[in-house]
């Protein structure tokens, strides 16, 4: 089991530029990539996948949060996000982060390796959670 303060930031970092080569972004131009650490200590990449139809977008983030659990993975450490210009998860992918830990960290990081951290509870205070459901 993998602990929040015990991972290499810089390999997690590195997974997710590599995972964004191989963004599929004709439309926009702005690769993503990121890079899931479940508890198991497995790694899952993911980047941005457009579509002309651009509501059917999907987001790096989400792809890797959507492989992870296709894969039986349910709990999250920690997930790196690399942009161009270091830009934060739009609120689709907060809140579809927000639904496996309100600690999961998250790196967000550009294209040179400089990143900065925070969790999924700063980036999306108030939250909406199964506890609003009842």
């Amino acid at each position: 089991m993998v602990e929040r303060d015990d991972f290499d930031r810089s390999a997690l970092v590195q997974t997710a530029l590599a995972a964004r080569r191989q963004a599929y972004a004709p439309y926009s131009g702005y690769q993503v990539g990121a890079a899931l650490l479940g508890a198991s200590g497995r790694i899952y990449s993911g980047c941005n996948v457009e579509n002309a139809v651009y509501p059917l977008t999907t987001c790096a983030e989400r792809s890797a949060v959507v492989k992870a659990v296709s894969e039986g993975e349910r709990e999250f450490v920690a997930l790196a996000v690399v942009t161009k210009n270091g830009g934060s998860p739009c609120g689709s992918c907060r809140q579809t982060l927000r639904e496996f830990g309100e600690d999961i960290v998250v790196i967000i990081a550009d294209t040179t390796g400089a990143y900065r951290e925070t969790t999924v509870a700063e980036l999306l205070p108030d939250g909406f959670s199964v506890a609003d459901l009842t």
